[in-house]
């Protein structure tokens, strides 16, 4: 997994808030809107594969992935949380 000395450097590259890893109740919301097919990432991509391990912004607003032990930092790869809310919201 991540180290703590990494994980105490990583930011989100579009606001530059901290990282931390993501729970596993929030990896649980995130996999049950996957596997209903309601999550996009803010590049318009439908969310397709559930995620054994993400990064959370620390002000709860955005998800990234973790691939194969890489945290994937690409703006159009985070997932915006707010559609865990409102299933309506197709677009961040």
């Amino acid at each position: 997994m991540i180290s703590p000395e990494l994980l105490s450097i990583l930011v989100c590259p579009e606001s530059r808030t901290p990282l931390e890893l993501a729970d596993a109740n929030l990896l649980a919301d995130v996999n049950r809107a996957v596997a209903a097919g309601r999550l996009k990432n803010k590049g318009g991509e439908a969310v397709a594969t559930a995620l054994a391990a993400a990064l959370v912004r620390t002000d709860r607003v955005a998800l990234y992935p973790i691939v194969d032990g890489i945290p994937i930092l690409l703006i159009d790869a985070a997932i915006p949380l707010a559609q865990l809310t409102n299933p309506s919201n197709g677009h961040g």
